[in-house]
């Protein structure tokens, strides 16, 4: 027969068991209650050193790349604005020299033109003063033909003239032709071309100077033989 009393009958079998599962015990709680408040092992600080120094070894690494990356693109601003500034330049210059060039161009085709037009009048004039021969004439004709010869001949100066003044280089007689060629020869070459005083200086001092260390460097190396 059973005892009327059993003491299993009065336990929560469920608190004990969720505090067995759930619920660290009051020992469970101290560990770990020393465990945040001890302090760290070395093998925890070498750890955590190791760990910020590869940190700071990703940071450094980082940084030089961010560093090739800006200067790269620096240097690709430089670039760029080097291109958008000669080719603004080059556009101005080369848009300028085209209009310079055209104006040069249809002036020097208007004097060529020109030029021609005098050099056939003056063919032209030439040839019918050439035709003038008064051994042609008779003493029927004299008269008629001397006014005729006499308008011939205005005719060709009055070309003349035009010519004349047109181009000058027609009144140049053989001397100035020569000076005209030898100051064109000069200004081809600047060394031809009359110099001042400053210039000759500085002209002569580039031509001699080379001679000057030439003869000291040669002293000195007599000195030095002399001397052994």
């Amino acid at each position: 027969m059973p005892s009327p009393f059993d003491p299993s009958d009065f336990e929560d079998h469920e608190y004990k068991a969720s505090s067995q599962a759930g619920y660290p015990s009051a020992g469970s709680a101290q560990v770990a209650q020393s465990a945040l408040t001890r302090p760290p092992t070395r093998e925890e600080v070498d750890h955590r050193v190791g760990e910020m120094q590869q940190r700071l070894a990703d940071l450094k690494r980082a940084q030089d790349q961010l560093e090739r990356e800006r200067a790269g693109l620096e240097e690709t601003r430089r670039r760029q604005a080097e291109f958008e500034n000669s080719r603004a330049e080059m556009l101005e210059q080369l848009t300028r020299g085209i209009g310079l060039l055209e104006e040069a161009e249809v002036d020097a085709r208007r004097e060529v033109d020109a030029m021609a037009a005098g050099l056939a009048d003056l063919r032209l004039a030439l040839e019918k003063v050439q035709g003038l021969r008064e051994e042609n004439w008779s003493s029927d004709n004299f008269q008629l033909e001397l006014t005729r010869a006499l308008t011939t001949l205005e005719h060709a100066r009055m070309e003349w003239n035009s010519v004349r003044v047109k181009f000058p280089v027609v009144e140049r007689t053989p001397e100035e032709q020569e000076a005209a060629e030898q100051q064109a020869a000069r200004a081809g070459n600047p060394f031809l071309q009359p110099q001042d005083w400053p210039q000759l200086f500085r002209l002569g001092m580039a031509l001699t100077w080379p001679l000057v260390l030439l003869g000291i460097a040669i002293c000195v190396l007599l000195g030095m033989n002399l001397g052994k």
